[in-house]
């Protein structure tokens, strides 16, 4: 288990490498002035040496590329010439309202798409199963940004004009303040992620299971006088796990770096909506810390996954 654990670190370790050399590359042996690049183009003079002193632009590229690495390890993902502000920190200010909105939906999506991906799977060919497989193209056809944008309508503007209010249309809360009015600011950025997504699982929850289901040993298990419940859930979803966990690995890593069509609709002030601003204004060192970040997450969730590969099956281990 512990040789199992060290290569997947090491092949993390690996992308990360990868990851970080093609982001210096792009951005500091790309043809051009690197000082310029990450400075902005309405930099001073003086601002764009500092720039260089920062940077050590005067010293050979392999002490450059040790010294930008050796930052990011650190913490330190550079300076916004244009916020006037680290880049850490302006990240650590927006990374909870991802992390709030990542999580809160996860929970939803599983919680939907899983059980109607069981139902489908439990009566193929029925009404269940057209009823789902009808839920399954409505997620998978409705775009994101047209899902929050009929969600605002319907259960923020109308009820509005109605004179009441079912729900904020933006915003967000901190945890701690209150749970409760936190939970009730994400609610529809929530369920509109969620209902997306969820189609996903639902699809992929019914596929794997339809296979299983016709193993010898599901039918060894019904043929024990086992329940169709016991039979689905303890032997039948164990081996839809696997797929599950992998799909949930990169769906959580990808969106931990910025869910930026949700955050643009509700106006959410996370990880997403500031790599938007960056690329607006061409702010070259936010987008680095922002690409940097979400390369992280990708690695972290993908070794979690594989650690979780080694839990359910033992010939991982």
């Amino acid at each position: 288990m512990g040789k199992f654990i060290a290569k997947r670190l090491g092949f993390g370790a690996l992308v990360l490498f990868v990851l970080s050399l093609f982001v210096f590359l792009l951005f500091f042996v790309a043809p051009g002035d690197p000082a310029r690049i990450v400075a902005g183009d309405k930099a001073s003079a003086e601002q764009l040496e500092l720039v260089r002193q920062n940077l050590g632009l005067d010293q050979p590229m392999t002490q450059q590329y040790l010294h930008f690495v050796g930052r990011a390890v650190q913490g330190d993902l550079g300076f916004s010439y244009r916020n006037q502000q680290p880049v850490s920190e302006l990240i650590l200010r927006r990374i909870p309202v991802t992390i709030s909105l990542v999580f809160g939906a996860v929970i939803l999506w599983l919680a939907i798409g899983i059980p109607i991906g069981i139902m489908s799977a439990r009566h193929p060919g029925g009404f269940r199963d057209r009823m789902g497989q009808v839920f399954i193209l409505l997620g998978l056809s409705f775009p994101t940004f047209v899902l929050g944008m009929l969600a605002l309508y319907t259960l923020y503007f109308l009820p509005k004009q109605a004179g009441f209010t079912l729900f904020p249309p933006s915003g967000y809360k901190p945890f701690l303040t209150n749970p409760l009015i936190w939970a009730w600011h994400l609610a529809l950025p929530w369920a509109t992620l969620a209902l997306v997504t969820a189609a996903i699982y639902a699809r992929l929850t019914r596929g794997q299971l339809l296979q299983v289901l016709g193993e010898d040993y599901i039918r060894t298990a019904r043929a024990k006088g086992l329940s169709e419940r016991k039979v689905v859930l303890r032997h039948g979803m164990r081996s839809t796990l696997m797929p599950l966990v992998t799909q949930l690995g990169a769906d959580i890593g990808l969106m931990l770096g910025g869910v930026i069509v949700i955050e643009q609709v509700y106006g959410l002030q996370g990880v997403g909506s500031l790599a938007v601003q960056a690329v607006r204004n061409q702010d070259r060192p936010i987008i680095i810390g922002v690409v940097l970040l979400g390369g992280l997450f990708i690695v972290l969730c993908n070794i979690i996954v594989d650690l979780l590969y080694a839990a359910l099956d033992p010939r991982m281990r």
